[in-house]
């Protein structure tokens, strides 16, 4: 029997310990977010004369466009993760605006599970793994 202290953020939902499949850390988080980030900041520049609503619009518009096409925004692909099902596979279309609408929130994404789901992966019943 395997304690909570034994346990691993996945075990729960049967990911590996660590490798591809596994729960993608927070470096790894923060740096998928940093390079969206900045993309969005860069756009907004060129475009909206870096208007703040504009780049928080872009970010969304991001993730919800590239998480069905690709499996992540491209900060996610970059950093080496993928955002799947947590039964795994393909996220589907209305996950990505859920969980990217609450995203934009922030709150929910700072509150974590045992399995370092933020509250805006456990709303749309997906996971960050490494690719």
């Amino acid at each position: 029997m395997t304690t909570s202290a034994d346990a691993y953020p996945g075990q729960r939902l049967g990911l590996p310990p660590t490798g591809r499949g596994s729960v993608a850390r927070v470096p790894r988080r923060l740096a998928g977010l940093a390079i969206d980030w900045l993309a969005a900041v860069v756009i907004s520049i060129a475009f909206f004369d870096y208007d703040p609503l504009a780049t928080m619009a872009i970010f969304a518009v991001v993730h919800i466009l590239f998480i069905p096409t690709i499996g992540g925004s491209p900060g996610h692909r970059i950093a080496g993760m993928r955002l799947q099902l947590a039964t795994g596979g393909w996220p589907g279309l209305w996950r990505p605006i859920v969980r990217t609408l609450l995203l934009v929130l922030v709150i929910p994404a700072v509150i974590w599970d045992p399995d370092q789901r933020g509250l805006h992966d456990r709303a749309a019943g997906t996971i960050l793994v490494r690719a």
